[in-house]
């Protein structure tokens, strides 16, 4: 099978595609052949070694070990081989999923275990829309769950173009919440089609000057600062940091031994059925899956920097199908 390979951190020429041995799943796996997956943010970190002090003892300090040779944490396909165990899924069910920090769905061909991190994808869902939907889906989820967004209550969604943040605007409106979306300019339109009441251009306003309070402040790409953040957010309401550097943990830390709010971080962990709950929404047309641009599985160096590039919109999926 086709893969795209790194073995050593650096920019996204790294990368290579070459032909690998297809994978053999155990007993209580699934082989999918793997249809769409996508170029998300733990992929070019990976890749990259950024941060250091995080990435390369988690994978390898002088080089990714070969586990981690093939990056890719979410993908869509068809299952082509079960596992002696396996009773959930057949061959030719149409599934999407996650593998984690296991990585290996940049590639024709991924085993995943059963009952971790697969779901069958609903009839009204694209294999391109499925792959799209476990990083940003799940993580948006999770943290909104935690900061216990509700009806009524008022959330700021800081990064709302993105992957995570895209899920966060209309998981937190399906929630019953008024969000405020702050974004670019050029994404001020794609965060109110998603429902967002209000939107802020960060290139000419600060969210936090304007006399708005929030209950909850939600980061989702790590960029603001506690001090920053404190301001439009109520008194022990909560900021939400995803994929936060060091700065921004410290300074959350502060906002909680102050007492003027409480800080929400750490990695996102899907409950069992979220997946399905996730495919559901979107076959219903309560949740769209934002693809900002496609790529061909030879082409997974340009969508590694149009994903690294700080202005993705959405997702960066690859087709790993030959055309």
């Amino acid at each position: 099978m086709k893969a795209a390979v790194f073995r050593k951190y650096g920019p996204p020429d790294v990368l290579t595609i070459e032909d690998v041995e297809k994978p053999a799943p155990g007993d209580d796996e699934v082989l999918v052949r793997v249809h769409a997956t996508t170029v998300c943010t733990p992929d070019w970190r990976f890749r990259s070694a950024k941060p250091f002090f995080f990435i390369r003892p988690m994978i390898g300090l002088r080089r990714p070990a070969k586990k981690f040779n093939i990056l890719g944490l979410e993908f869509a396909g068809q299952v082509e081989q079960v596992g002696a165990k396996v009773s959930r899924f057949a061959v030719g069910d149409r599934v999407f999923g996650s593998t984690g920090f296991k990585m290996g769905a940049h590639a024709q061909y991924v085993c995943v275990p059963e009952y971790r991190g697969l779901a069958k994808t609903p009839d009204a869902v694209t294999d391109e829309q499925a792959a799209a939907i476990p990083f940003g889906g799940i993580s948006a989820l999770h943290f909104l769950r935690r900061a216990k967004v509700a009806a009524g209550q008022k959330v700021l969604i800081y990064g709302a173009s993105g992957s995570v943040g895209t899920y966060a605007v209309q998981l937190a409106k399906h929630f019953g919440a008024h969000v405020t979306a702050v974004c670019s300019t050029a994404n001020l339109d794609l965060v109110r089609s998603l429902g967002a009441d209000h939107a802020i251009d960060y290139t000419k306003e600060d969210f936090s000057s304007d006399g708005r309070i929030y209950d909850v402040v939600f980061d989702a790409v790590g960029k603001t600062h506690a001090r920053q953040s404190v301001r439009p957010l109520k008194r022990g309401g909560f900021y939400v940091l995803v994929g936060a550097n060091l700065s921004a943990i410290l300074g959350g830390i502060w906002l909680k031994l102050s007492g003027a709010g409480r800080l929400i971080g750490g990695m996102a962990r899907a409950l069992p059925g979220d997946l399905d709950l996730l495919g559901r929404l979107v076959a219903a047309g309560k949740v769209s899956p934002v693809i900002g641009r496609r790529f061909a599985l030879d082409e997974i160096a340009e969508a590694h920097r149009y994903a690294e590039s700080g202005h993705k919109r959405g997702n960066a999926v690859v087709i790993t199908e030959e055309k």
